[in-house]
């Protein structure tokens, strides 16, 4: 047998014999190499169970902070739905602060700027001519506070009332007597009326082209809650903000998702309450600017005065309408090389206001033939027109946004806990008050004092429509006229005291 000698590369001759004792020399050797293989592997395990060890500590570490760090979030995080929404600084973008969706624009508020930038509105008077009862600009303290007892709080235009029986009543000491008994009345709506007029020129100060609609309704509730120091039922804001785009005469305000903005050649009508112990102030604007629109919005002031002027107490409403119309339809407007007439709309009136009830029983028609009942002493009236260049007639259309419990509605019983659930939200926080999709929505539901972080409806829209179809809660949707026509429209509240009739909204802009 031959064995190779791998060093030398040559082939020895081996005895038979000594082949097991070579064999065996060159076992040794490869057990000694299979005895260090294994204790090399030995170790090799060792240290690597080691370092198991060592990552499962570290594991282990890391999971305990980590299960900290989420305990410690979670206790943020219910401070912080435990805290009230902040409100919206002047100087920020509003967009970002305002709303949950995302905005390609913002409202940038300057706050060195004091003029309306829309057009029709008395510029020459600055935007923060309030500061001089003490506010701030921008408003931030609540106007209550800026009138104590001993303060007198500004009363809105005083205008007799019309007619000749109505003329003692000025100098009658049995009249003013039964006057001072309202005097603690008269104090809130005042305060309610001095809010809405803080609110809205501060608002007129940034409502400009490319601004979101959503984040405008939101900047201006969330301002009219703070200086009004919003309080569930007690005080707040009355109804959704309207912003109502062309020939959507009335009731459009953004739903959540809506992302319209405003154009240079769009007429929008601002709408909005704020209320004090159910107490309603309602008042409306129209904003625009391109000058050609003009003709419109003078007009429908025009028309809006002339109602003011023509009620009082004992005055029949149709005779409010008449003079209403007869002064807008004495007006013209040139549209594309067109000169139309300006029309009232005649299903749109203005009615009467209770406490938490917008819409009371009356109605102030716009045009004249209607109703002949009278005005009577102590009544709430808003007193609203709209003029159009359409049809004059507007018909339901566009998604729903308002809402409203029905007041005084009957009782009817209700199968499904959601439309329960969201019934007695209703209840507890708008009562018979507006509200809309954009409230629910909020993660205060409408009321930070009643709900605190809350109150965030989810998927609430089956009950919603439950509730519509039971005549519990009054759907309300856009009011339109025609395609490519244009409405405008304004609005004050006024009140028929006893002495005289107060136009409790009426400011230094319209």
């Amino acid at each position: 047998m031959v064995d190779l000698d791998f060093e030398s590369g040559e082939g020895v001759i081996i005895p038979v014999t000594d082949i097991a004792t070579a064999n065996r020399k060159k076992t040794k050797p490869k057990e000694d190499k299979d005895k260090v293989q294994n204790s090399c592997d030995t170790g090799n395990a060792s240290k690597e169970e080691g370092e198991c060890k060592k990552s499962k500590l570290k594991k282990a570490n890391k999971g305990k902070k980590k299960s900290k760090n989420k305990k410690k979030n979670k206790k943020n995080k219910k401070s912080c739905k435990d805290a009230p929404p902040k409100l919206i600084e002047a100087d920020t973008t509003i967009s970002e602060k305002s709303s949950g969706f995302p905005k390609k624009k913002g409202i940038e508020v300057n706050t060195a700027n004091k003029v309306p930038l829309s057009r029709i509105l008395n510029n020459s008077v600055p935007c923060d001519s309030f500061t001089k009862y003490g506010q701030t600009w921008p408003p931030t303290l609540p106007v209550k506070s800026l009138f104590t007892k001993n303060v007198e709080v500004p009363s809105g235009e005083i205008l007799q009332h019309p007619m000749d029986f109505n003329r003692n009543r000025c100098s009658s000491a049995e009249i003013k007597l039964r006057e001072r008994i309202h005097s603690d009345m008269y104090r809130t709506v005042r305060i309610a009326s001095e809010c809405h007029r803080q609110v809205r020129r501060w608002a007129q100060t940034w409502i400009k082209p490319g601004i979101p609609l959503y984040d405008m309704c939101e900047a201006i509730e969330n301002k009219s809650r703070e200086l009004v120091v919003e309080n569930g039922l007690k005080a707040g804001v009355a109804f959704p903000t309207g912003c109502s785009l062309d020939h959507v005469a009335a009731h459009y305000t953004p739903n959540p998702g809506d992302e319209t903005c405003l154009g240079y050649d769009n007429v929008m009508k601002v709408d909005f309450g704020i209320q004090i112990d159910g107490y309603i102030i309602d008042c409306a604007w129209t904003v625009a600017f391109n000058p050609k629109f003009d003709p419109l919005l003078e007009a429908v002031k025009a028309a809006t005065n002339a109602g003011i002027k023509a009620a009082g107490i004992d005055v029949r409403l149709c005779d409010v309408g008449e003079a209403i119309q007869e002064v807008m339809e004495s007006h013209e407007i040139e549209l594309n090389g067109k000169t139309e007439t300006i029309k009232c709309v005649r299903n749109l009136n203005g009615h009467s206001i209770e406490p938490y009830n917008i819409h009371a029983g009356k109605c102030v028609p716009t045009v004249k033939g209607g109703d002949a009942t009278k005005m009577e002493e102590g009544e709430f009236f808003a007193i609203e027109t709209f003029g159009t260049t359409g049809r004059g007639y507007t018909v339901d259309g566009l998604e729903c946004s308002h809402y409203m419990k029905v007041f005084n509605g009957p009782h009817v019983p209700l199968r499904l806990p959601t439309a329960k659930k969201l019934l007695s939200h209703v209840n507890r926080t708008y009562g018979t008050l507006g509200f809309c999709r954009r409230w629910l929505e909020r993660e205060d539901g409408g009321s930070y004092v009643v709900n605190k972080n809350k109150g965030k409806q989810t998927r609430y829209l089956g009950a919603l429509k439950n509730l519509c179809d039971a005549g519990i809660i009054s759907p309300l949707p856009p009011l339109c006229d025609e395609k490519g026509s244009y409405v405008a429209q304004y609005e004050h509240t006024i009140l028929l005291r006893p002495t005289c009739k107060e136009v409790l909204s009426r400011g230094v802009d319209f």
